[in-house]
């Protein structure tokens, strides 16, 4: 597969991250579940906040703006649409942005930015609790085929799935810029909520990714044989990423199984599909094989799980770039 032009564009939620380090019985002591994404209300976020036992770290991030930053980590070029507020957290935002090279194609916003508590417990499981604010507020008639000028391809996050309207304006105005889309179905609990739009909205999908749980959610089975040929008949490149086990990727018919990196255990999984996401796209994009944008993809997962949030330090960029070298 070949592409003139090299832009990945990144649609999603402006988001930023607050990532902190809780014992099981958090969940206990706030009433909620452990695992997936669950949006909530300012009130709530800040209840929950409140009951932390030590101070988090902020980033910023959103699923798809940490895979245009790997994207462009990587070397590639990236932008990322969304909208944020015009607050310290949106300024932050932006600014990340700048830092890691990623072109802004950002709306604002006079409500507060979008923030997402992400709670890491001892077995590196990460559940998120959303906050949408600003990033809530992007409409259909703002993504229009301007936003996706030079795209090779599209990747939009699964949580936009939460607003129908928008979700089919971003799809429709790719497909109108002739770039590839690309889907990442993000949590089993948007799935769930989603699964009477998702057959119709597919039919403008190119690259379906999902993980056990979504896969699960979404095609009703739990071997991965199943599941991954249910993927493929849904879209005509398909990704079940299957953790630590490794990932699996359909094509044509053809299904190539990716083997995982061994090494230290994770220390938090936060953001493992979104670089998961770069490591590929990127791949795809600059011509690579399959089988080698696996092994980037696999790569790219195992190193943002080396550390806390969705950032890979240098030492890890450079082992991640070594393959593409070789």
């Amino acid at each position: 597969m070949e592409f003139l032009r090299k832009t990945i564009v990144a649609v999603g939620s402006a988001l930023v991250d607050i990532l902190a380090r809780e014992e099981e019985s958090f969940f206990t002591h706030t009433g909620t579940l452990k695992g997936g994404m669950t949006l909530v209300e300012q009130e709530f976020l800040e209840n929950a906040l409140a009951r932390l036992s030590e101070t988090p770290s902020i980033v910023c991030g959103g699923s798809a703006c940490n895979t245009a930053v790997g994207v462009a980590k990587l070397g590639g070029r990236s932008r990322f649409v969304g909208k944020c507020g015009t607050d310290e957290f949106g300024k932050r935002f932006l600014q990340g942005l700048s830092d890691h090279g990623v072109e802004p194609g950002i709306f604002e916003s006079r409500a507060p930015t979008g923030r997402v508590l992400s709670i890491i417990t001892p077995d590196a499981e990460r559940t998120m609790f959303t906050h949408l604010g600003a990033s809530a507020e992007i409409t259909p008639r703002e993504v229009g085929p301007e936003c996706f000028r030079d795209a090779a391809v599209v990747h939009v996050e699964g949580y936009l799935l939460f607003n129908r309207d928008l979700i089919w304006s971003v799809l429709e105005a790719a497909r109108a810029s002739g770039a590839m889309i690309s889907l990442d179905l993000a949590s089993f609990t948007v799935v769930e909520a989603a699964r009477d739009a998702l057959p119709d909205l597919l039919r403008l999908v190119d690259i379906l990714i999902a993980n056990e749980d979504e896969a699960r959610a979404f095609t009703g089975h739990v071997d991965h044989t199943l599941a991954v040929s249910a993927l493929a008949e849904a879209a005509p490149m398909a990704v079940l990423k299957v953790g630590e086990r490794g990932s699996y990727i359909s094509r044509h018919g053809k299904t190539i199984c990716v083997k995982p990196v061994l090494g230290r255990p994770p220390v938090d999984t936060t953001g493992a599909g979104d670089l998961w996401a770069a490591g590929f796209l990127y791949g795809l994009v600059h011509g690579l094989s399959l089988e080698k944008c696996g092994d980037l993809a696999s790569a790219c997962g195992y190193e943002v799980c080396q550390s806390v949030g969705a950032s890979i330090p240098e030492e890890g960029w450079h082992r991640i770039r070594k393959i593409i070298g070789k």
